[in-house]
């Protein structure tokens, strides 16, 4: 086997998202995409369908600007987008994803990684297929999690049905950061081997902190494929640093297929970012074996200790967690993952909140125990939680409801039937009334780049519209520049 270690970036996806809740603009990212185009990447995450709803209604951004612009930057390293086109627990028309898939693959995005909450296969051979059709090849996750039956026999079956369902890749993802170097050591090679030819890479997130160490056992074990993410976007609750992870293989006499010198600046020019807007700097955290109890991820800590602020019942957030712990058991334990992570959550805190387990349910809970959310979580919840939950007058509404699947012929009718097919995607994702409320179409903002030297800086400050004059002073010199009109004496 080779000794060469190969790299994928997730700083502007993964590490935007986890660290800064997608709170990095458009005009922040790209000034650093051709530094990290030269670095040596494979592949790099560049794109999810969030992105619309946010960045057009909290940033009056437009996220086409970012593919048009991003792709433009980037000409070495391939593009991913991070989703699927029939997944089981996306209420998107397949129609629609399936129109979002083609614009993207336009924009040169071949390739996804895309999940079922589950680990269910079961539809993903057609999935894959569609997604080749559209010109997209797709790495499927295979989602790490700690239970009684997340067993390595479990995990051997569903890496063989992984596998059988024929992705360009798998993906061992471990989304909550709980694999520890002992479980690593241990179930790795059994994914590996279930695996057969079909390549592995590993994603995870270092919310224990063990991340990096687990990369290093992984690759120990025959793992060759890292995702790792640029400081400060890395660590805390994102990916390993790109840095410590090379220089680290690097000492275990391993090659790592990445050239460091190029993201130096990109270093800088994030860490700015950071000041700049306030956003947190990504660092490693500390091991709390807490997180094994409940599992709740780290987003969905701070979203639960605000519902309890809201009812002035922040004293009970370490009951709240421990209820998260209960209830995920009593509900098969489901891999705490998007939305499953948050059904969990959300019941808990109400069972504290009202003081009676079970007496308030949402309907996203009632709809887990029939079954909508996927078959297992109907099978695998215990029987007398079950009987409560839908043992009420709301679940009998919702015992024969099926996902509505319009065409997009019957898209278009409500958003416009000569729109654009980026104009359509965009309003159904973003809402009409926020994507018409764009001032200037949603142009994102110019920043200045703070990869580059003085004299660039200057150069861009120049070109302007909202600076007449600019004076800058460092020690030692003053630059002093004006505009003036061109009139004729």
């Amino acid at each position: 086997m080779t000794n060469e270690v190969r790299f994928i970036d997730t700083t502007v996806r993964d590490g935007n998202q986890s660290l800064w809740a997608l709170n990095m603009r458009i005009g922040s990212m790209l000034p650093a995409l051709p530094h990290i185009d030269e670095a040596g990447y494979e592949s790099m995450e560049f794109f999810l369908s969030v992105i619309f709803k946010k960045y057009v209604r909290e940033h009056k951004e437009n996220p086409w600007y970012w593919l048009k612009e991003g792709t433009k930057r980037i000409k070495k390293t391939r593009l991913r987008y991070h989703g699927g086109m029939h997944s089981a627990f996306e209420k998107t028309p397949h129609a629609l994803l399936k129109l979002l898939v083609e614009r993207l693959v336009s924009y040169g995005l071949t390739l996804t990684r895309t999940s079922n909450c589950w680990n269910d296969y079961s539809a993903f051979a057609d999935e894959i297929q569609d997604l080749k059709k559209a010109g997209m090849d797709t790495v499927a996750n295979l989602i790490y999690s700690v239970s009684p039956r997340h067993t390595d026999e479990y995990y051997a079956k569903k890496s063989k049905e992984a596998a059988a369902a024929k992705p360009w890749r798998i993906c061992f993802k471990d989304v909550g950061g709980v694999l520890t170097p002992e479980r690593a050591r241990t179930l790795i090679p059994v994914v590996l081997k279930a695996a057969g030819d079909i390549p592995v890479e590993f994603h995870a997130h270092c919310n224990s902190g063990q991340a990096p160490l687990n990369y290093l056992e992984g690759v120990k074990l025959g793992m060759r494929i890292l995702h790792t993410a640029i400081p400060p976007l890395a660590n805390g609750s994102s990916q390993p640093s790109v840095f410590n992870i090379a220089n680290n293989l690097k000492a275990l006499g391993y090659t790592p297929s990445i050239d460091l010198k190029p993201l130096e600046p990109v270093v800088k020019h994030f860490t700015a970012v950071a000041k700049r807007d306030g956003l947190p700097i990504g660092t490693p955290v500390e091991y709390d074996h807490s997180l094994y109890q409940h599992q709740v991820p780290g987003g969905m800590i701070s979203n639960m200790r605000h519902q309890l602020k809201i009812v002035g019942l922040e004293h009970k957030m370490e009951a709240a967690l421990e209820e998260s712990g209960r209830v995920r058991a009593e509900f098969g334990y489901p891999i705490m993952v998007t939305p499953l992570s948050q059904f969990v959550g959300t019941q808990a805190a109400i069972n504290v909140i009202v003081g009676e387990r079970y007496k308030e349910v949402p309907d996203q809970v009632i709809q887990y125990a029939l079954g909508i959310w996927g078959k297992e979580g109907a099978e695998l919840m215990d029987a007398e939680v079950k009987d409560k939950i839908l043992n009420r007058p709301r679940a009998k509404e919702w015992t024969h409801w099926e996902q509505p699947d319009p065409t997009l012929h019957e898209i278009r009718q409500k958003f416009g039937a000569h729109i654009s097919d980026e104009e359509l995607i965009i309003r159904y994702y973003a809402g009409e009334d926020y994507v018409k409320a764009l001032p200037e179409g949603g142009k994102p903002r110019e920043y200045l780049d703070a990869t580059q030297p003085l004299v660039k800086i200057i150069e861009q400050i120049s070109k302007r519209k909202d600076s007449s004059q600019v004076y800058i002073k460092q020690p030692g010199f003053t630059i002093r520049m004006e505009k003036r009109s061109n009139t004729s004496a």
